[in-house]
């Protein structure tokens, strides 16, 4: 369930035409619903709470904006992160640094030293190598890194290639046969404090098969681990719950999820720790655009709009799928291909699709679009960096302003001897 619905003809964010913001922002634009983020929220934790004491940590490469952060943070939400600049915006967000999870196979010594220093919860380390160095940066210190290992069980997600993580070929955590010796040899280094496991085995998962295959494993090693004597009190199960992109698209949600790991998880005593991104953001956003004009093709016109590949990647990457509805539709249809203006073929949205009926001025939104879409932006073609929005009511703010190429190009320079 999401909070964007049409109300005499009119698509709104809440209480708010999406037609207004337009007008008043400009085009293209991401408009966020704070109470679609605070329900999708409290949904998660309350499925999961079945299943024992549990941390969460919000995935926030789904969406780092720090308005979002702070609702999330303000619903009783940690931070997943993958990198230093992360980790500033989550502090920055009012996140405690004791409720942040630092993933990600290559974390800097100048990165792990400043988690280090900001105090995190926990480092979930993706080799044994990034242990060692972690244990000897923590070691100068006069610190213990609190850590788990995060295993490749060599499960396939079946999602698409380019998001999946768990497969043996992937490049995240380390092999499965492996892990138990890697786990003794770090818990036996002074500078770490080896507490736990990690998993995760892709995003945009839309069969909960892979994933009880996965954790079965897990339980598996934890047993394992545990008879040699080690401590394991915590269970990283990572994130990666899918959305429904398409309507009527039917997949497994929080309770399913939860349902599945309740039973696997049986007899673990452990803490059990998620980190949700898309499943939490996804269905919260919204990118509104305005045809440019409607270009007459050989089997189906071209609905040229404003955004582009860079504004919104995901077409463009992994050919997915974004629903794209007239913000004021008329009741007529049309089959057409849905294009940007950045000069590569690529920069298609959808072809030969169904659609409300275009032409030009007029004004659309692509749904779902609250996860992987503004933080995947770019400048490409010299193009403005799209600008965010948050809804609360009848209340709208930006959150995060359009940066225009003449700022960008401010920021670059010629050297004295190119003049």
């Amino acid at each position: 369930m999401d909070h964007f619905s049409y109300r005499d003809g009119v698509l709104h964010a809440e209480d708010v035409p999406l037609t207004a913001i337009a007008e008043a922002v400009g085009t293209p634009a991401y408009v966020y619903s704070r109470a679609t983020l605070v329900r999708h929220a409290k949904v998660f934790r309350e499925a999961l709470a079945a299943v024992g004491p549990i941390h969460l940590a919000y995935a926030m490469k789904a969406n780092p904006n720090i308005a979002v952060l702070r609702v999330l943070a303000h619903e009783g939400y940690g931070a997943d992160i993958v990198s230093g600049g992360e980790l500033d915006r989550a502090l920055a967000a009012g996140i405690p640094a004791s409720d942040v999870v630092f993933s990600g196979v290559g974390k800097s010594a100048a990165e792990l030293a400043h988690a280090l220093d900001a105090g995190i919860g926990q480092f979930n380390l993706e080799s044994e190598e990034e242990g060692v160095e972690l244990a000897a940066i923590a070691a100068a210190r006069g610190q213990r890194a609190i850590c788990a290992l995060r295993v490749n069980p060599d499960v396939d997600a079946l999602t698409h290639a380019k998001i999946s993580t768990g497969k043996a070929e992937n490049k995240f955590g380390v092999a499965y046969d492996r892990a138990g010796a890697i786990y003794a040899k770090l818990a036996a280094l002074g500078g770490l404090e080896m507490r736990g496991l990690a998993v995760h085995i892709g995003s945009q998962i839309t069969d909960l098969a892979p994933s009880r295959q996965a954790f079965t494993r897990m339980g598996e090693l934890l047993e394992a681990i545990r008879s040699e004597g080690l401590t394991v009190s915590h269970m990283d199960l990572g994130g990666g719950l899918g959305v429904p992109y398409q309507p009527g698209e039917q997949l497994p949600g929080p309770a399913d999820y939860a349902a599945m790991i309740a039973e696997v998880a049986a007899g673990w005593d452990t803490t059990m720790m998620f980190e949700p991104g898309r499943v939490i953001t996804g269905n919260a956003g919204v990118m509104v655009t305005r045809v440019i004009r409607v270009k007459q093709g050989v089997s189906a016109p071209f609905v040229v709009i404003d955004a582009a590949m860079n504004d919104l990647a995901r077409p463009s990457l992994y050919d997915a799928w974004h629903d794209f509805v007239a913000l004021t539709p008329s009741g007529e249809r049309m089959t057409a291909h849905i294009v940007g203006p950045i000069c590569e073929t690529s920069d298609t949205f959808a072809m030969g699709r169904e659609i409300d009926a275009m032409e030009a001025g007029n004004l659309a939104a692509f749904r779902t679009a609250g996860a992987y879409g503004a933080t995947m932006a770019n400048t490409y073609n010299s193009r403005s960096l799209v600008p965010e929005v948050m809804v609360d009511g009848d209340k709208w703010a930006v959150v995060a302003d359009r940066i225009e190429p003449s700022t960008i190009l401010a920021a670059e320079h010629v050297p004295d001897w190119l003049e």
